[in-house]
């Protein structure tokens, strides 16, 4: 962790997983949350993919909403992550995809909100530096798609 920072905490937790990928991950006296090997449908609960996906989506939605209250607009931001584990020359790896719909404003208005929360985001900021991570303005969504691919 860089210590060379000045820091003022606004929030903090811990997150503890005991079991792998079969079994759960937990928050202290909070949240617990079944996991699973992504590759192995028949087994129950959220894989780190859907964890990631989840984690930035909210902290993207999040964060636009905040931005589109400064700007005297209602909450109308929608953001889709799409996590891909593809096995790279360095092992396995994430593809991180985040597509953001803002349908009340103009393309051109939506590109600088989230231009805006790219920077705001501390989801964002930690992959920013990954040229496995993107994030891109949409008119409309594509169909998604989940699951194992052979």
């Amino acid at each position: 962790m860089n210590m060379d920072k000045k820091f003022i905490k606004k929030y903090e937790t811990d997150a503890f997983n005991h079991d792998g990928l079969n079994g759960y991950a937990y928050v202290p006296n909070g949240v617990s949350v079944a996991v699973s090997n992504p590759l192995n449908e028949k087994m129950p609960g959220a894989n780190p993919e859907q964890l990631l996906g989840l984690s930035l989506s909210t902290c993207m939605g999040a964060t636009l909403q905040a931005i589109e209250k400064e700007n005297n607009l209602p909450h109308r931001a929608q953001v889709h992550v799409h996590v891909t584990m593809v096995k790279g020359t360095a092992g396995l790896e994430f593809l991180v995809d985040a597509r953001v719909r803002i349908p009340h404003i103009s393309h051109a208005q939506a590109e600088d909100f989230v231009h805006q929360a790219e920077k705001r985001c501390p989801v964002s900021k930690l992959l920013s530096g990954s040229e496995n991570y993107t994030i891109h303005v949409v008119d409309e969504f594509e169909p998604t798609h989940q699951g194992v691919i052979d």
